[in-house]
């Protein structure tokens, strides 16, 4: 017993759930932006290991006339696309882990 074991508790209820009914409950501590954000994060860095530039990225994630509406350098897709490689180099690197646990609320000491 430690402090994770409310996160195994609920992976294997969902497991259970799995099993009994075929299909996954969705997982609550992750919301739909997140999962979105997430997505879009390993897709930039597999298009950054096959040598794609940020630009062809933002292309890929965003659509051509989206990345063609404002000029490349100033434009917040490209500061987007940035961000989600620097993210996601940092999650292939171990920072994945924190997806694993479920988000507690600080409590101070009144």
């Amino acid at each position: 017993m430690d402090a994770h074991l409310p996160d195994r508790i609920e992976a294997l209820l969902r497991l259970s759930a799995h099993m009994r009914t075929a299909s996954m409950p969705p997982d609550r501590r992750i919301t739909l932006q997140q999962r979105q954000r997430l997505r879009h994060m390993l897709q930039a860095e597999d298009a950054r290991r096959a040598g794609a530039t940020y630009r062809e990225i933002a292309t890929g994630l965003f659509g051509a006339v989206r990345v063609a509406a404002a000029p490349w350098k100033t434009s917040s897709l490209r500061d987007t696309v940035i961000a989600l490689v620097e993210d996601a180099s940092r999650m292939v690197a171990g920072d994945y882990r924190k997806l694993l646990h479920r988000r507690r609320r600080c409590t101070s000491p009144r």
